[in-house]
């Protein structure tokens, strides 16, 4: 089996993400307007989605190209199935 792709390069986004909920604890904790408190949760959720997106990107590049690449039949759609089980359970 090829190695494993790192997904070291999602580091930035999730320290990003991490920061903006600690913000949100923080902002909690000061009893900081509602509508702040939603904006910096957006952003959270922007920052989380971008990272989601890299590793999605990563996985169709990498491990689904990888097992075309060894002519295996079943697999790519092994891991397309497996793919969209997580894209539908948790919605996209």
């Amino acid at each position: 089996m090829a190695q494993h792709p790192s997904h070291h390069d999602q580091l930035r986004r999730l320290n990003r993400a991490r920061g903006q909920l600690e913000g949100v604890v923080k902002m909690i904790n000061e009893g900081r307007y509602c509508v702040d408190i939603l904006t910096q949760l957006r952003a959270a959720r922007s920052a989380l989605r971008a990272v989601e997106d890299g590793v999605l990107r990563t996985h169709v590049q990498h491990c689904i190209q990888d097992e075309l690449a060894k002519g295996r039949t079943s697999g790519p759609n092994e891991r397309i199935d497996e793919l969209i089980d997580v894209l539908t359970r948790y919605g996209r």
